[in-house]
């Protein structure tokens, strides 16, 4: 079975400063995938020239088995890939049902669909459907910013540091919906710092340190991981 998500020997670059080297991963369809690292090892980075936001980014990036290295950030959307990005960045201005509405292509009948789904995943939201978003709750506004990428159906859900600034209540509800996700038919690729719970809820991750991958395999397997323990979990 080949995998959904390709990448190989990506080179990321800010000028002189390498932010990737060498780095290859998957995505198989059905999974949540957890990319960790402390702040600056280039997670944020790679989510980012998945989706095209980092001109000339080399090396092979794939979805579905189609090269994306020449396409836009809005044909890779139209392909599956939804993007959460770290910060919320809600549309301030907007009522929380406007946020969802404008992030979905699809008719009036679909869109309503996604919207309730959004809803059951997260009910606090469906209370606050008329509020705007700056009235929101720094969680309210992760949830609104992982349920706006939602609206356009990805098949493949890229999700950045969604715990960032929540309490641990709030982080465990917010990383808690991701199986739900994946049980909806969306793999997820996350961008994570609290590595005890990314490992808690993906199935393998990846590693990287100062822009390399320097360890991956089932999240069952890091969990026991010594280096892992030492550097991440506080043994």
């Amino acid at each position: 079975m080949k995998p959904l998500l390709r990448i190989e020997r990506l080179t990321a670059r800010y000028g002189q400063i390498v932010a990737l080297e060498d780095v290859s991963l998957e995505v198989n369809a059905g999974e949540a995938v957890a990319l960790l690292g402390a702040n600056g090892a280039g997670k944020s980075t790679l989510l980012k020239s998945i989706m095209g936001f980092v001109p000339g980014a080399a090396g092979a990036i794939e979805f579905d088995g189609r090269p994306l290295g020449r396409l836009a950030v809005a044909a890779r959307a139209r392909l599956g890939l939804g993007y959460s990005p770290e910060g919320r960045r809600v549309f301030p201005g907007m009522t929380v049902r406007e946020n969802l509405e404008v992030a979905s292509s699809a008719d009036r009948a679909a869109t309503q669909l996604r919207i309730e789904s959004v809803y059951s995943m997260f009910p606090i939201l469906s209370q606050k459907t008329a509020a705007l978003g700056w009235q929101l709750s720094g969680g309210q506004q992760q949830m609104l910013a992982v349920g706006r990428a939602l609206m356009s159906a990805p098949r493949l859900l890229l999700l950045d540091e969604p715990s960032l600034g929540l309490s641990p209540i709030l982080t465990a509800e917010v990383l808690g919906r991701v199986r739900s996700i994946i049980a909806g038919g969306t793999a997820v690729l996350l961008a994570e710092q609290n590595v005890a719970k990314a490992l808690e809820i993906a199935d393998r991750a990846y590693v990287l340190q100062v822009g390399r991958v320097v360890e991956s395999g089932p999240a069952h397997e890091l969990r026991q991981n010594p280096r892992i323990q030492e550097a991440f979990l506080g043994a």
